[in-house]
């Protein structure tokens, strides 16, 4: 079986880190690709060039070819570069991942800066459709018979109103229904869509909505799922390795919950 290639954006932290190492494991070529600096938009750290490198050097411990390139999700051309780079690197691309996101609010909607819930929307739901826009087209160049795959992070955000995260349940709730129609139009071309829609894993992005919320720490979010305890970003990207595998192969427009029960 010939090596699968993937694009997995948000890689330099979080779940999309878990994820590159994931497929590493499994045998894939891996793109790793992250915005890798700050955003001056929002209030917090993002993952920066140092966490994006020591993920490129543990997925590499694996035996993997795995490549980090820096891209913002929410300019198009940068994310159109991406997906030209795994494709004129390893001559195609099979699974394309988008799990590049951020978090802002803490306070009312109509009182949210509007660069932050500007950069929220961009990032988590504009960024999902600028991959889709690159990097579908590219699923579709393997020829037939193919088996392609994109996949979004969404979250138990998509169903759920949480206060004083408004444009991030919006933002999430588009990427759910963003899956669905890409899924009906992919049919039966051998690509399919489908996303993950995690509870409260331990992420940066958690600690920061800890923050918001003015809770102590990350931890204090466990009591909301039934399993009372905080989800790992490796047991997302189990769930996004197995949807991103050919085994998969019956699933698409699928928001499967891996949540601890906070859907429930």
């Amino acid at each position: 079986m010939s090596t699968r290639i993937a694009l997995v954006t948000g890689a330099a932290r979080g779940i999309g880190a878990a994820t590159v190492l994931r497929l590493a494991r499994s045998g894939y070529a891996v793109l790793a690709v992250d915005r890798a600096t700050d955003d001056p938009d929002l209030p917090y750290a993002m993952g920066g060039a140092a966490e994006l490198a020591a993920v490129v050097e543990a997925s590499r411990s694996h035996g993997a070819d795995v490549q980090s390139h820096i891209a913002d999700v929410r300019d198009p051309p940068a994310v159109a570069a991406a997906v030209a780079e795994a494709e004129n690197r390893w001559g195609a691309v099979d699974v394309v991942i988008a799990a590049a996101g951020v978090i802002a609010g803490g306070i009312p909607l109509w009182q949210v800066p509007p660069e932050q819930e500007r950069a929220v929307l961009e990032v988590n739901l504009n960024g999902v459709l600028h991959l889709a826009r690159a990097g579908v087209p590219a699923l579709l160049r393997r020829p037939r018979p193919r088996s392609g795959r994109f996949l979004a992070v969404a979250s138990a955000a998509a169903t759920r109103g949480l206060p004083m995260l408004a444009a991030y349940c919006a933002a999430k709730a588009g990427v759910a229904g963003l899956i669905r129609a890409l899924a009906v139009e992919l049919a039966d071309s051998g690509v399919t869509a489908n996303a993950v829609s995690p509870g409260s894993t331990d992420t940066p992005i958690l600690a920061e909505s800890a923050r918001l919320y003015d809770l102590p720490d990350a931890a204090a979010f466990a009591a909301q799922q039934p399993m009372r305890r905080l989800l790992e970003p490796a047991e997302v990207a189990t769930v996004l390795a197995f949807l991103a595998g050919p085994e998969s192969s019956a699933m698409t427009g699928a928001v499967v919950p891996v949540d601890g029960g906070l859907a429930l």
